[in-house]
Parts: C-alpha cells; structure tokens; sequence
C-alpha cells in the first residue's frame, strides 16, 4: 500500500482537479437518485440511514481517483458506482428488488443488506485505485531523453 499512496507524490495539479471533478459527478450522479441530495426530483419514503452518507461521500471520492489514475478505469469506477447506487438507495424505491422480493422483502431483506453492499463498494473500488497507483510507480517509464544531432 506505501507504494502505491507514493504514486500521488507524482500527480500535476491538473490530474487532482480531474479527481475532483469526476468525484463530484459521482456524487450528483449517486447522490441525486437516491435522495441523499434533496431535490424534487427524487423523493424517499423510508428514512436515509446514517451509514449512508460516509460510504456516498468515501465511493465518490474513490471513484474519482480512480477515473483519474487511469481512463481505463472507467469500468471499474462505473461498477462502483451502481454498487454505490444500490446500497444507499431507497430499499422500496429499486424497482428490481421490489419487483423480486415485494416492498416488505425489500424492507425486510434487502435493506440489512445495503451496509454490506456498500462496504463492498467501498473495498472494490479502494482494491481498484491500489492496483493502479502501485502500476504508476512500479512500472513508471523512464523520461525520454533529448535526441542530440549526430
């Protein structure tokens, strides 16, 4: 894990604005759906737990790092966030889970279930950033060197 946290010693300005913007698109993007935003686009009829908004805030800001250490990051950040989406949504508003389990299945089952699923956002996508920040300094290419004239 050192060696891969040294990799942001080795990150321009530019790259953690990229962090910062694509984080707070995971957020909007996370965060407005499943109501953890107030707006009246979306409301919820079963109270927002109090685990919700650390693992929304902690997957947002992973996945905004991940997106800016690598672009081919995208999959993975995306997985992240539709495990994101599912574990501090509404229980009775995921449409799939109702239609499975019925509204006191989702209350009943599903609901228990969210903090795991958002403790396993948060390790997928942490195990992600690891793997290709520890990439960025393991395997860092040397700088090109000016060509001189012969």
């Amino acid at each position: 894990m050192p060696l891969a946290l040294s990799a942001f010693r080795l990150w321009t300005p530019r790259r953690y604005l990229a962090a910062a913007a694509v984080a707070l698109g995971a957020a909007l993007a996370t965060g407005i759906p499943s109501d953890l935003i107030n707006t009246p686009l979306f409301s919820r009829p079963v109270a927002i737990t109090a685990w919700a908004y650390p693992v929304w805030i902690v997957t947002s800001l992973l996945i905004g790092l991940l997106v800016a250490a690598s672009l081919r990051g995208r999959g993975q950040a995306a997985s992240g966030g539709v495990l994101t989406l599912f574990a501090v949504g509404c229980p009775v508003c995921n449409k799939p889970i109702v239609l499975l389990l019925g509204a006191s299945g989702a209350l009943e089952i599903w609901a228990p279930l969210q903090p795991v699923l958002g403790a396993v956002a948060i390790a997928f996508l942490a195990a992600a950033l690891a793997y290709r920040l520890r990439g960025e300094v393991a395997c860092k290419l040397p700088s090109p060197q000016p060509r001189v004239a012969t």
